[in-house]
């Protein structure tokens, strides 16, 4: 991926899943050292199948984080509410004719354009008042 000058662009997720492993395998040195050789110093001493209980539970702990974390890199960014204009959402309360959207799974007050809309229905965004999006069912072929 490149800018219009030439230079190339970071991809966050791709920087995020490197970092990532780095961290978790200097982390996971460090507890290592930790319990091999601080550890004994204070008279506790700890059998190898303990470190690697603990070296296993603390990657477990960093896959989930992992998992937790990375969904929030990958999400486009939104400059204004008017950029959502022409999205598809789903109604999650009923439109009669204000309730709730949910687009680019996001919640978002709306309203409907026209008639009540039923809860699950697929609905196009028309136009943004406010925080509050205006929605038009959604025409039968339109994807």
């Amino acid at each position: 991926m490149t800018t219009g000058q030439g230079m190339k662009q970071r991809d966050p997720a791709r920087w995020h899943t490197i970092y990532s492993i780095i961290s978790t395998v200097v982390e996971e040195m460090a507890i290592a050292a930790l319990i091999i050789w601080v550890l004994p110093l204070f008279g506790i001493n700890l059998p190898l199948w303990a470190l690697a209980a603990v070296l296993v539970a603390f990657a477990i702990f960093s896959y989930i984080m992992y998992r937790i974390g990375h969904p929030t890199i990958t999400f486009r960014k939104v400059s204004a509410p008017e950029s959502i204009i022409g999205s598809a959402g789903v109604v999650e309360t009923a439109l009669d004719p204000g309730g709730m959207v949910k687009v680019r799974g996001e919640l978002w007050k709306a309203r409907s354009a026209g008639g009540p809309i039923d809860k699950g229905e697929d609905v196009t965004i028309s136009s943004v008042e406010g925080l509050t999006l205006v929605v038009d069912r959604k025409k039968e072929g339109i994807r």
